[in-house]
């Protein structure tokens, strides 16, 4: 895989990951109730949840691929209305992204087990999979799975660095978003940009 197919899906992967979801409001919420230790525990059940997700997403994508001709197409033209989708809701949304929850303490074990279900009940990282991966594969450069592994497994990366950094600094973010909800509207409006623009760039390659 060369640099130029991965530092775009690096770029993406970080655009998404700093956008709010279920996994991020659960880590700060965690973090802010219980602290650090707590919520790197439960970004370790998150992780786990990306890694199952990725794989069956990487075996999928590569079983179709060679099982389908068209099928490389087919998942390029679905992941882009998927994320015309997502930019849509990211500009309708009218709520705030960071409404933290109360949450109570609890063990080691159920906090990884909390942030594990709270990932695998989010099925828009198996879909994300699903529309990503494709985009920045080409078949032609060798193995379809090791491409997607590549993929996947820096996409798992680049979340688990921000969400740790989120973690250590969880009083200090929620406190500011807080506060600042010109902020939030700006920050949603640059993500469905982003989502908008990369839908764009994969329809047009498949007109290609």
């Amino acid at each position: 895989m060369t640099l130029t197919q991965w530092l775009p899906f690096a770029a993406i992967a970080l655009g998404l990951v700093l956008t709010p979801g279920p996994n991020m409001i659960y880590l700060l919420s965690r973090s802010v109730c219980q602290g650090h230790k707590a919520g790197l525990i439960s970004l370790a059940g998150v992780a786990l949840g990306f890694v199952f997700y990725m794989l069956c997403a990487a075996l999928g994508i590569t079983a179709l691929v060679m099982a389908v001709p068209l099928a490389y197409d087919a998942l390029r033209i679905a992941g882009a209305l998927y994320l015309l989708w997502l930019a849509w809701q990211s500009l309708r949304s009218g709520t705030s992204p960071f409404q933290l929850r109360t949450l109570k303490p609890d063990s080691s074990r159920k906090l990884f087990t909390m942030g594990l279900i709270t990932n695998l009940l989010n099925p828009k990282a198996a879909v994300l999979y699903l529309s990503l991966l494709p985009q920045f594969i080409d078949p032609t450069q060798g193995s379809v799975l090791a491409q997607s592994l590549t993929l996947g497994f820096s996409q798992i990366v680049i979340s688990m660095l921000v969400n740790a950094t989120l973690i250590f600094t969880a009083g200090f973010i929620a406190a500011f978003l807080a506060g600042r909800p010109l902020w939030q509207r700006v920050q949603r409006g640059l993500m469905a940009t982003v989502l908008a623009g990369l839908a764009v760039r994969m329809v047009m390659d498949v007109r290609k």
